[in-house]
Formats: structure tokens, C-alpha cells, sequence
């Protein structure tokens, strides 16, 4: 039989989609390369934001509408933080969350033994141990996606991801050089570690993030190691140090914020301030000077007031971000968030999100042309319309170099190139000492 999925989300839910394909494969199944051509359509799920749950649910009723024969499973956070709501979503055959996911082959061979609908979310105890389903392929060949952490402890007061999650737990060194091994075999030369609360890899053990990074650098042939998203709590000085002393070690640090106002941040319950969090940006720039800092910025929080916002804005300006996720508060059902007074109205947060998507652009804008007569080192991935070669330079900067002096496609390497011009969206450069017969 085959199957097809569609991945909502982020890193994390793309690490868990190649995972459950893998144990899909080892189980006899095979791919399809579109819905319309499978036996089994999946929605891995994220419920980050109601609006996401939203789409979701569209996306889940047009395709049973449309392929009204396929099995259709409902897995991820959504069904995890929510299985009072996703149990009613008729059009599912088969609904699981984000535990005990070895279970689905099994899970699968009892449906159509039945072909009952069946809803299969086991809750989260806070003992589980990191659940560990390997894979060694990713959509993007250039670049692997390893899940090195799941679950956090944090309980953000607007967050439902300890929820659907469980709590921190971590893939063991051994099992992060084995995966990496797999991955390097297959041809990837850049990986990238990824979590849902990366920065506690390791706490179960007293371990850290640079543990993980250090032990992918011992790996022969790898080329370049990039984090996913940080929260900023434990990015200490000891750890950039190690850091800043692994040569394939990519500057990026995409440092979540949510809120430069220490008002909003005590209400939201994070664990830092608007001081520390400029002291974490101050120190990563003194160990990586081209380094880029990107963040996550939300507007309309409970009780945001007009002072709270501006306050909130001026201080992400001042962190010279060179981008900015910018979004709408969002509540979610279950989170303390969700109870608090003082809402904003909505027609407040969309102006507030244009004002501050405004500065977003501006600052991405601004960072872009920082860039300008450096010369990096650029993995190329792809084309784009015949005319460019495209890749990304190690603080993560979108690269495009002109492809009519080259014959063949530049996938999957590294060459150097000097940034020239800047636009809204990226750079564009010339390659150093390339072969034109390349």
C-alpha cells in the first residue's frame, strides 16, 4: 500500500514525518508521490496557533472530499493537546499523537483488519524516555534534519507545547553519531540539529547543546552543523565558547524573544528579561561577528497595553534582527493564557503585527546589506528559473550567483563567493575560482 503526507509545522514535525515514513518503509509500505495516488493519507499535525488549527481541518475535510476511498490519519501536536476535539473530526480514520509512534505500523494493520475509526492518544507522564525511530533521508538532500530533544518543562503561560509534547528528554550522543553516519553515507554534508526545546539537550544527564555539536563534528565529512530554535535561557558563555571553536559550526541562532517589554515577559511567564536577553544577543555577536540572530516576536499578548507594544518594538529594533517571525496572539485552550483579562481586540493586534512586520523589514533589509563584499562559503541547493544557482552562506543568508557561466548544476556543493548587491530578500554575489566547465 501507499501512502502520502502532508507535514504541518516546524523542524521537529518534518523530523517526525521522515521518522514515521522509515518505519512506514521497513513495514512494507511504499510512498507515493501525491495524494491523489495513495492508499493512506497522513496530517502530521501542529498546534501552535488557532489559525493553524484552522487550516488543518480545511485541508482534512477537502481531502476526504476529494479522495473519498483513502484512509486519512490524524497524528502530531493537535491531536496530542487536543483529543477531545480532534475525536470528533469524522473524516479521520485513524487519530494518534505524538507518543509511541512504533506503534503505527501496528495500529495500521488493526484498522483494516476493522476498518473501525480509532482514536489512539496515549497522555504524556513526564517519564517517558526519548523515542528514538531512525531515518536517513530528507526531502532536501543537501541538508539533514536530525531531532535531537523533544518535550519541554518551561509552561509558558500562552503555550500549549508541553502539552502535546511531554517534557525534555534527549537522543543519546551514540544515537546522534549513528544517525549522522547514516546521513553522511547517503551524501548530506550539512546537518542540522533540532528540537522542540534545543537549548536543554542533555539535562537528563547533565549534559549540554555543545556535547551534541561537538559530536557531530567528530564526524568525518561533515561539512556544516546548524541549530534549529533556541530558547534563550541556557545559551551560555561556556557553551558559545565551545561553540566558536568548531570550524563547521554555522553562526545562526534563531533566539526566540516573543516580547522586548519585561512587563508582557513575566506575564507570558518566560525565564528571562529584556536585559538578558540583549546580554545573550551582545555575547553570541562577540564570539561570531557575521553572525545572523534571528527571532519570534508576538504582538496582542493579554494585557499588551499601547506603552507595553511600543516599549516591546523598540527594544527588537535595537537587536539588530535579521529576521523577524512576526504573529498574532493566538489563545490556546488549556494554557493560563487563555484565562487572563485584558484581551486585545483584534483589529489592535493586526495593526500592531503591520507595525512591527514594518520594522521586520526594515531590519532584514538592513542586515542583508551588511553582507555586501564579504566572501562566504555558499551550499548550493537549487535552481531557480534557469538563471540562478542558489544556497545559503553559513549564517544562513540566501545566496543567488548567476548560472549561464556554469553547465551543470552546482547542488549539494560548497564554493565561495563574493556578495556584491543586496535586495529585500537576499543577496547575489559572483562564485571565487569556479571551473565554468563545473
Amino acid at each position: 500500500m501507499r501512502y502520502y503526507f502532508f507535514t504541518f509545522g516546524c523542524k521537529v514535525n518534518i523530523c517526525d514525518t521522515a521518522s514515521m515514513k522509515a518505519l512506514l518503509n521497513r513495514s512494507g509500505y511504499t510512498a507515493a508521490p501525491d495524494a491523489g495516488t495513495a492508499d493512506i493519507i497522513f496530517f502530521n499535525s501542529c498546534t501552535v496557533t488557532a489559525s493553524g488549527d484552522n487550516r488543518l481541518c480545511t485541508a482534512i475535510r477537502k481531502t476526504r472530499k476529494a479522495y473519498p476511498n483513502a484512509v486519512l490519519v490524524l497524528t502530531g501536536c493537535y491531536a496530542q493537546a487536543y483529543p477531545e476535539k480532534t475525536a470528533a473530526i469524522s473524516e479521520a480514520d485513524l487519530i494518534l499523537g505524538t507518543k509511541d509512534r512504533a506503534r503505527l505500523p501496528k495500529l495500521l494493520e488493526e484498522y483494516f483488519h476493522t476498518h473501525t475509526h480509532r482514536q489512539n492518544v496515549i497522555t504524556y507522564n513526564g517519564k517517558e524516555l526519548f523515542e528514538f525511530l531512525p531515518y536517513d533521508s530528507m526531502p532536501d538532500n543537501t541538508r539533514a534534519f536530525l531531532k535531537i530533544q523533544d518535550g519541554c518543562n518551561c509552561f509558558c503561560s500562552y503555550c500549549i507545547i508541553p502539552y502535546a509534547r511531554g517534557r525534555c528528554r534527549s537522543l543519546s550522543l551514540e544515537k546522534i553519531r549513528e544517525s549522522v553516519l547514516r546521513f553522511i553515507k547517503n551524501g548530506y554534508c550539512e546537518i542540522v540539529l533540532c528540537g522542540i526545546n534545543l537549548g536543554f539537550y542533555g539535562m537528563e544527564w547533565g549534559g549540554s547543546l555543545a556535547d551534541a555539536v561537538e559530536t557531530v563534528a567528530e564526524i568525518p565529512n561533515v561539512q556544516r552543523i546548524r541549530l534549529g530554535s533556541l530558547e534563550p535561557e541556557l545559551l551560555t558563555q561556556s557553551q558559545l565558547q565551545r561553540l566558536a571553536r568548531i570550524p563547521e559550526f554555522c553562526p545562526q541562532f534563531h533566539i526566540s524573544l516573543q516580547s522586548g517589554c519585561d512587563n508582557t515577559l513575566k506575564r507570558m511567564k518566560r525565564k528571562y528579561d529584556s536585559q538578558e536577553y540583549a546580554l545573550i544577543c551582545e555575547r553570541i555577536r562577540q564570539f561570531f561577528p557575521n553572525c545572523a540572530i534571528t527571532t519570534d516576536f508576538m504582538v496582542g499578548f493579554p494585557g499588551e497595553s499601547d506603552a507595553d507594544f511600543e516599549e516591546s518594538l523598540a527594544f527588537a529594533r535595537n537587536c539588530r534582527f535579521a529576521s523577524m517571525h512576526v504573529f498574532r496572539y493566538s489563545p490556546r485552550p488549556g494554557t493560563c493564557a487563555a484565562d487572563l483579562p485584558d484581551k486585545v481586540p483584534e483589529a489592535v493586534k493586526t495593526k500592531r503585527m503591520e507595525l512591527a512586520q514594518a520594522v521586520a523589514k526594515n531590519e532584514k533589509e538592513r542586515f542583508l546589506r551588511t553582507q555586501v563584499g564579504k566572501v562566504v562559503p555558499v551550499l548550493f541547493e537549487r535552481e531557480h528559473d534557469d538563471k540562478f544557482h542558489i544556497g545559503h552562506a553559513p549564517n544562513g543568508t540566501i545566496i543567488r550567483i548567476s548560472s549561464k557561466n556554469t553547465k551543470k548544476s552546482l547542488r549539494n556543493t560548497i564554493f565561495y563567493v563574493k556578495i556584491e548587491e543586496s535586495d529585500a530578500n537576499c543577496c547575489y554575489g559572483s562564485p571565487v575560482h569556479i571551473d565554468a566547465n563545473s
